[in-house]
Parts: structure tokens; C-alpha cells; sequence
């Protein structure tokens, strides 16, 4: 059986929209934030996100797990960068989307801030 023209443009945007889940937690979108800013700790990370030890290094843990970040040792800390120096143009870009559309998407009944069970702004 053939795959038609969008069975394959489908198959080869997957990881695209891949990439769009693993950023679609906004705590891994401010980590990602801090880390354009410069590699961190977990302390560094957890005092600027508010949140446990634990959390935070789940998250760093997903986002590394899908190559977005690496880490490397100091002596007892894990010290983060970001992996991709684009994941960082590509947060300004996405910024910039958002303010020409105002709040558009996070008013969305499906994909928007009440969707997502967080409150709106």
C-alpha cells in the first residue's frame, strides 16, 4: 500500500512535533530560558523555578533524554548547558509569534492556558 503526500509529510514533521512536546511544559521552557543565559546547576535552576530539587531534575532529565541539553560533572554538581544553540533563537522566535498574535493561542478552547489546566493570565 502507497503512503500518500501527507502520510509522509506527517511522517517527516513527527520529530518536529517531538521536539514541540518536550518543550510543551512551561517549567522546561524557563530551564531552557536560564540555560540560553548560561550553563547552570540544579541549585541554580531550582532557586529560579521555585521548585523541588526533584521536579527540576526530572525536567532535566526529559530535556536531555531528548538531546536538548547536556551535562557534565563538577565535582558533586551536574553543571547544564543547552545542547542546540538554536533551541535558543527558536524560543525568541516562537516569543516573538506569540506577541504578533496576541493572546490567540492561549485563549485556544483546545491547545490554550484553560485547556492545559493552568489558570488564565
Amino acid at each position: 500500500m502507497k503512503s500518500s503526500a501527507a502520510e509522509l509529510e506527517r511522517t517527516e514533521l513527527g520529530p518536529a512535533a517531538a521536539l514541540f512536546r518536550s518543550l510543551g511544559d512551561p517549567a522546561r521552557l524557563v530551564i531552557v530560558r536560564h540555560l540560553a543565559a548560561g550553563p547552570a546547576r540544579v541549585t541554580d535552576l531550582t532557586a529560579a523555578l521555585g521548585l523541588a530539587q526533584s521536579t527540576v531534575s526530572k525536567h532535566l532529565a526529559c530535556l536531555r533524554d531528548c538531546g536538548l541539553v547536556t551535562s557534565e560533572a563538577a565535582g558533586r554538581a551536574s553543571v547544564f548547558r543547552l545542547a542546540q544553540p538554536a533551541l535558543a533563537g527558536m524560543l525568541t522566535a516562537a516569543e516573538a509569534v506569540l506577541a504578533a498574535t496576541g493572546s490567540a493561542v492561549a485563549l485556544c478552547p483546545v491547545y490554550g492556558l484553560d485547556a492545559c489546566g493552568q489558570e488564565a493570565p
